[in-house]
């Protein structure tokens, strides 16, 4: 997307084969901007356009990690179903054939009249013995009968769940294809408009979405609320720098919620995948409370979110073209504070 095209990504990050293109607006970039002279109307509604593009595109990313997630899930589910329905299918045949046997054992037993079989027997005694063993056959003959009518059911259970998780897997694909196409055309667009502006407008917005910091600031002394939140912010602050890729969880790139989850999981604490599930993965706290290592979520629908790194900082994965960086934690609408 001209000067906002990301780096390419490291061949492992998940999800960056997606489009290859990175999502996570910031309204910091719009907020910059104020301090860029005025280029006249008709850009300044381009610069605003975009960077509403942008945030629509981020919002359409958390719904595609979402997606994406559910997909994995049932995936899962559905293997083990799949494995269990074998399984069972296995315990349905040997079943069928045990009962097989016994029925052929009582054909050859009970092919005539018992009273016709006594009289010719040529060992009354033995055939009383068989007789004997064949009403016990009988009887287990029942009980096998029972356990097969049994499994058939549960088996048919299983292939019905099976096949429920199966088609909503297919909605769930579907519902991915659907976010990333709309991610893609929102990026799409904002590329066009901004590739529209003359190259000083064009520079300008680019200076001015570039306004965070890649270098170390002045982060106080504040000490993280546990051990495991200071391991996610060296994690965090290892990552900086690295492109924003939406969809991607690192470790070459990451979209907003990926960082988080990234950064955690380096510190042995998994985390949900998107912003929206981060903001309730501990307990709330009020901003004035923040420690290092806390979550914070931007907007009303917790569509991006950050890491509080201390002395009003936070690290995050801002947006197109814009790498790993700090930037102030007041960069736009604070809607919650987790601590992890």
């Amino acid at each position: 997307m001209g000067s906002h095209r990301r780096l390419v990504p490291s061949g492992t990050d998940r999800g960056a084969g997606a489009a290859g293109l990175a999502v996570c607006v910031m309204s910091a970039a719009a907020a910059a901007l104020g301090a860029v002279p005025a280029a006249g109307a008709p850009q300044d509604d381009t610069r605003a356009e975009v960077d509403r593009l942008y945030e629509q595109a981020e919002k359409a990313t958390e719904s595609y990690n979402k997606a994406d997630e559910r997909a994995d899930s049932l995936r899962e589910e559905v293997r083990v179903a799949q494995d269990e329905i074998a399984r069972q299918q296995e315990r349905v045949n040997t079943m069928r054939d045990a009962l097989g046997s016994l029925a052929g054992a009582q054909y050859r037993a009970g092919g005539i009249d018992p009273s016709l079989a006594l009289l010719f027997s040529e060992d009354p005694d033995d055939y009383l013995d068989k007789a004997a063993v064949l009403d016990r056959i009988n009887a287990r003959q029942a009980g096998e009968l029972k356990d097969l009518r049994s499994a058939m059911r549960d088996l048919a259970q299983h292939r019905e769940e099976a096949a429920a998780d199966l088609a909503e897997l297919e909605k769930s694909r579907e519902a991915v294809a659907k976010h990333k196409r709309t991610v893609e055309r929102k990026l799409a667009r904002a590329r066009e408009m901004l590739n529209a502006l003359p190259d000083s407008a064009r520079d300008a917005y680019d200076r001015a979405s570039r306004s965070g910091r890649a270098d170390l600031p002045d982060l106080g002394n504040a000490a993280p609320a546990s051990g495991r939140a200071a391991a996610a912010v060296a994690a965090a602050r290892s990552a900086l720098g690295r492109p924003y890729v939406w969809g991607s969880n690192g470790p070459g790139g990451f979209d907003c919620s990926g960082l988080m989850q990234w950064s955690y999981g380096q510190a042995g604490v998994g985390l949900p995948r998107t912003s929206q599930a981060q903001r309730h993965a501990g307990q709330q706290v009020s901003l004035s409370q923040a420690k290092p290592g806390d979550l914070v979520a931007y907007r009303d629908d917790a569509s991006h979110i950050g890491m509080y790194v201390g002395n009003g900082q936070v690290i995050h994965a801002p947006y197109p073209g814009a790498p790993v960086r700090y930037d102030p934690v007041g960069m736009m609408p604070v809607s919650s504070v987790t601590r992890v």
